[in-house]
């Protein structure tokens, strides 16, 4: 029984191991699988989208972060007057202001200020003074831009987005997986392939030597030589083509796996499966519509959905509320000023209402609806997604259906070729057949041999793809994508 694959953020960041110089590596299924899941460079380069849309959504968060604000200047002017000798009128001024602000999920900012005023003028019956004004003010929209879904846009625009991406992260993990397999046993096809060609070979081989013999003694014409060696040489041109394939498709699979250059060859464990597979066309419809893909095209149609809504109430008016209260004091001793600030004795209030409305409000409406027909789009594009989707089931069924018949028929072809074979050797035996009619044969024993090896590899990969279309892949595989990995990396983030 298979172990799980649990998906870990210490797993996708694990560095790639270092074995021995060539030692060959002899692989499971399952291993295979958990290497690619923890080391697959696309895989793990994917993980970053998710983290991405983390830091979004804790930017956008920091809207309701108090922002304190300070300022202070100091004036000094001289100014020109009319009459009486044109004295020049001076006088300096102090500004100390302060005020902290936040942002609520109404859409209303609230205020807290504290201003403080110090003035000094040379002017007749102007003395220095000092004002303070200690209170409170609030902006609140009422139409456009109240609520909390204008006022978190950002932030839950980037959260549907952070969904959409893990489904994209899901998706990409099931065409990894299933890549995997199907990799895994074209290697082993390949491997028996090869097996066959060798095979082939040291059977000709052995022909050539009995030609040889059978010719020295005068029983056959010198030109059956030359056809045992013509089918010598074509069969060692053959086997070292299959030990290209052989060797090309471990470098494959190195780079899928992402095993260490040191590893001397890849050897795989599993054989193909063979056991008759019954599926139900409606149940595997049924998991079809919960593939990565298709949940990552409904989150995107949900994204649209709260953006469009959104761009709804843009084309409303513009109408702001706005509300302060203040104590005030006016004194030439500052002590004596904020006495009169803390007696209550001199409030000043204020309320307003600001009206805002572009005429024809053209760039809103046109926003709005061009957000409408991207949601239509997507409608429709998820619509065809799910349609498609039941076709590759059906497809998938059927493949599988035949699949299983071609070993049914594979095998029994092999089986034939090789009593054949044996029929034309005792035939050649006896003069009743040609060292190249012995040859031929052989040859469709190596046809019908590999045609047996392609049918058991395709049949499984008819599984994997069946698996793939339903979804389901990730979860015969044990591979458990954990909630948060994304959240970790963004932690781990300095």
């Amino acid at each position: 029984m298979r172990l799980p694959i649990l998906l870990t953020l210490s797993m996708l960041l694990l560095p790639v191991t270092v074995y021995s110089a060539e030692a060959p590596l002899r692989l499971t299924l399952n291993e295979a699988i958990q290497m690619a899941v923890e080391k697959n460079l696309d895989v793990r380069a994917e993980l970053y989208n998710p983290a991405q849309y983390e830091a979004d959504i804790n930017r956008y968060r920091a809207i309701y972060d108090p922002l304190l604000t300070l300022q202070t200047s100091y004036t000094d002017s001289n100014t020109a007057t009319l009459g009486s000798g044109g004295n020049a009128v001076g006088s300096q001024g102090l500004i100390l202001d302060s005020s902290i602000s936040r942002l609520f999920w109404t859409g209303g900012t609230a205020a807290l200020i504290f201003n403080n005023a110090y003035t000094n003028s040379n002017v007749v019956n102007t003395s220095k003074s000092w004002q303070t004004g200690l209170g409170a003010s609030i902006s609140q929209p009422l139409l456009k831009n109240a609520g909390r879904d204008a006022t978190e846009i950002n932030i839950n625009i980037s959260r549907y987005s952070k969904f959409a991406s893990l489904e994209r992260f899901n998706s990409l993990l099931l065409t990894t997986v299933a890549q995997v397999r199907t990799e895994y046993y074209k290697l082993y096809s390949l491997r028996e392939e090869r097996e066959v060609k060798k095979v082939s070979l040291e059977l000709a081989r052995k022909i050539l030597s009995d030609t040889q013999a059978r010719v020295k003694a005068g029983v056959l014409p010198a030109m059956e030589i030359l056809n045992a060696e013509y089918g010598v040489a074509t069969r060692e041109k053959e086997l070292i083509d299959a030990e290209r394939a052989v060797s090309d498709q471990v470098d494959v699979m190195r780079l899928l796996l992402q095993v260490d250059a040191k590893v001397g060859d890849l050897q795989t464990v599993d054989l193909p499966p063979r056991d008759r597979f019954e599926a139900v066309e409606s149940e595997a419809i049924q998991k079809a519509m919960d593939r990565p893909d298709i949940r990552e095209q409904k989150r995107n149609l949900e994204l649209n959905e709260l953006q469009t809504g959104y761009l709804r109430q843009k084309t409303r008016p513009d109408l702001l509320l706005t509300a302060s209260a203040q104590l005030t004091g006016l004194d030439s001793s500052y002590q004596q000023n904020m006495d009169k600030v803390l007696t209550f004795d001199y409030p000043v209030w204020m309320v307003g209402l600001e009206f805002k409305y572009p005429l024809g409000n053209g760039a809103a409406e046109n926003d709005y609806r061009k957000s409408r027909l991207k949601m239509e789009q997507i409608s429709m594009q998820l619509r065809s997604l799910e349609e498609n989707s039941k076709n590759e089931v059906r497809a998938a069924i059927r493949a599988i259906v035949a699949g299983y018949k071609q070993i049914e028929v594979t095998d029994r072809g092999a089986k034939f070729a090789e009593e054949r074979l044996r029929s034309f050797i005792r035939k050649n035996e006896v003069g009743l057949a040609t060292t190249k009619d012995v040859l031929d044969v052989e040859n469709d024993l190596d046809t019908a041999k590999n045609s047996q090896i392609k049918a058991v590899v395709g049949y499984a990969d008819a599984l994997t793809n069946y698996w793939r279309v339903t979804g389901e892949l990730l979860e015969r595989e044990g591979v458990r994508v954990v909630e948060g990995d994304a959240d970790k990396l963004y932690s781990a983030t300095r």
